[in-house]
């Protein structure tokens, strides 16, 4: 049997909206199945309602995006920083110089 992911078991993958059964058959909604290149799961499986199915038929959304950030010299991914460094992580502030006359940079 071929590996597989199920995403969001019984509900739609984009509004949330619960997926109803009458046995083996999708009463509002419907399956999909996606590759997902170097992913050692093989493939994505998700279910959409009719109105979000019709709305968009692709899957989007779907992988975590790993935000990068600078902590003690190096460049991290902020997911495997320890419990101190994440919370300082997030009462960071960012500031903005404002522009002077005359320079572009």
């Amino acid at each position: 049997m071929e590996n597989v992911q199920i995403a969001n078991d019984n509900v739609c993958h984009d509004c949330g909206a619960e997926i109803s059964f009458n046995g083996e058959l999708i009463e509002n909604g419907v399956y999909l199945s996606y590759e997902v290149p170097g992913s050692t799961d093989g493939k994505v499986n998700i279910f959409k309602c009719n109105d979000c199915y019709a709305k968009n038929k692709v899957l989007t959304n779907f992988q975590e995006c790993e935000v990068y950030s600078r902590v003690v010299g190096y460049i991290r991914p902020v997911g495997q920083w320890h419990k101190g460094k994440k919370q300082e992580y997030g009462e960071r502030k960012e500031f903005s110089m404002p522009r002077s006359e005359g320079c572009d940079c």
